[in-house]
C-alpha cells in the first residue's frame, strides 16, 4: 500500500490551476485510512481498480492496479483474472468492462458517471440510421453505451480511429457519436489519399469543443519551443495547428520520448496532473479545463462500492445486447491486431 510520504511526492508537483488538484503532505495523511480499506477490500474480494488518465490524481496515485486511456483500460479489462472490476471512470467504460468480462462483477462508483458524447445517442438512433444508411458500416466511438454499441459494426478509440477507418473494406461508413472526431477521420484520410463516403452524428465532448485555434496562437507567442499536443476530439481547427495528435496514452508516451521541455496540452486536465508528476523538470503551460465527469469519481465511492455497492453501481447488461456488444468491441480489437 502507498504511504502518505510515497503519495505526496506523486501529488507535490502537479499544478492544474485547479484547487481540487493540488495537494498538501497534510492532505496525503487524511486519505490513507480510506486507502488502506480499499487496499484490504480489494485483496478480500479479489478485486482490481482500473483508473482513466482523467480521474482525480489521489485516486490515480493510490488505489490504481491499471491506468490509462480508454482502449489501454479495455484490454486489461480483457486481460484480469480478478472476480470484481472497479472501473474508476465513466459509465460506458464500465459497461464496456462487462461487455469484456460478463461473468465478473463490474462496478461503478461514479455517482456522475454520464458523458456528453455517450449521452448524445441512444440505440433507437442508430436504428433509423441504419435504415437510412443501409450499406453503410456502422462505427461508433468508445464514448458510447453497451446499448449502441450492440447497433453497431466496429468499435474504436481515439487511439486506433483513424488506422481502423481506414483498415475497414466498405468505403461507405458512419462513424457515431463524435462530429469533431468525425471531421478529423476525414482530413486525415484526405491527407493520406484515401476516398471514403463518411456520415457523422452531431455529438462533441463538452471540454474538448470548447479548445479554440487562438488559445494556440497565443500560447506560441509566450512560450518559445512549446509543443502543442491535441486529442482526436477537438475541432480540426484546432487539430491543424498541433504538433502531435493522439490519445491521451499516447500523449503521455509523446511527451516522453520528446526532447521538448514544454508542452501545451489541449485534454481534459487530468492529464496534465499525470504529466507534472511524472515529469517534474518539464513545463505544462495552459489553463485546466475539468470533466465533470470524471472528477466526480471519489476514493469514498470506490470504498462504498466496495463495501456494499447498490444495484445502480452494479452494471448489469441483456444478454443480447451484451453478446452483440462484445461482436463490435472485438472487431476493434481484430482489426487492431
Amino acid at each position: 500500500m502507498v504511504t502518505a510520504e510515497q503519495l505526496y511526492e506523486k501529488l507535490k508537483n502537479i499544478r492544474t490551476g485547479n484547487p481540487v488538484c493540488q495537494f498538501t503532505r497534510e492532505h496525503c495523511d487524511r486519505l490513507l485510512p480510506t486507502i488502506k480499506k480499499i487496499e484490504d477490500l480489494k485483496r478480500e474480494k479479489n478485486a482490481v481498480i482500473l483508473v482513466h488518465n482523467y480521474v482525480a490524481p489521489e485516486i490515480f496515485y493510490s488505489v490504481a492496479d491499471y491506468t490509462g486511456d480508454s482502449y489501454g483500460l479495455s484490454k486489461k479489462a480483457k486481460e484480469s483474472h480478478a472476480d470484481v472490476i472497479v472501473f474508476s471512470a465513466v459509465r460506458f467504460m464500465a459497461e464496456t468492462a462487462k461487455i469484456l468480462n460478463p461473468e465478473k462483477t463490474v462496478l461503478d462508483p461514479n455517482p456522475n458517471g454520464g458523458c456528453s458524447l455517450a449521452d448524445g445517442i441512444t440505440a433507437a438512433d442508430v436504428t433509423r440510421l441504419r435504415e437510412k444508411f443501409p450499406d453503410h458500416t456502422f462505427v461508433c466511438y468508445i464514448n458510447t453505451t453497451a446499448a449502441v454499441k450492440a447497433q453497431c459494426d466496429v468499435c474504436v478509440t481515439s487511439s486506433n480511429v483513424y488506422a481502423i477507418i481506414e483498415k475497414i473494406p466498405n468505403d461507405k461508413i458512419y462513424f457515431l457519436p463524435d462530429r469533431l472526431m468525425g471531421e478529423n477521420v476525414i482530413n486525415h484520410l484526405k491527407v493520406r489519399g484515401v476516398n471514403k463516403d463518411i456520415q457523422l452524428w452531431d455529438g462533441t465532448c463538452y471540454v474538448h469543443e470548447e479548445y479554440q485555434p487562438e488559445s494556440i496562437d497565443q500560447v506560441r507567442k509566450n512560450f518559445a519551443g512549446v509543443e502543442i499536443l491535441v486529442h482526436p476530439e477537438c475541432s480540426p481547427s484546432v487539430v491543424d495547428k498541433a504538433d502531435y495528435v493522439g490519445s491521451t496514452s499516447q500523449m503521455l508516451s509523446h511527451v516522453r520520448e520528446s526532447r521538448r521541455d514544454s508542452f501545451f496540452l489541449l485534454t481534459e486536465c487530468g492529464l496534465s496532473g499525470v504529466l507534472q508528476s511524472e515529469f517534474p523538470e518539464k513545463t505544462f503551460a495552459g489553463s485546466c479545463t475539468l470533466c465533470k465527469y470524471m472528477k466526480s469519481n471519489s476514493l469514498e465511492d470506490i470504498l462504498s462500492v466496495l463495501e456494499n455497492p447498490s444495484p445502480h453501481h452494479v452494471i448489469t447488461l441483456n444478454p443480447e445486447i451484451q453478446s452483440r456488444a462484445l461482436h463490435c468491441v472485438n472487431q476493434m480489437f481484430n482489426y487492431s491486431n
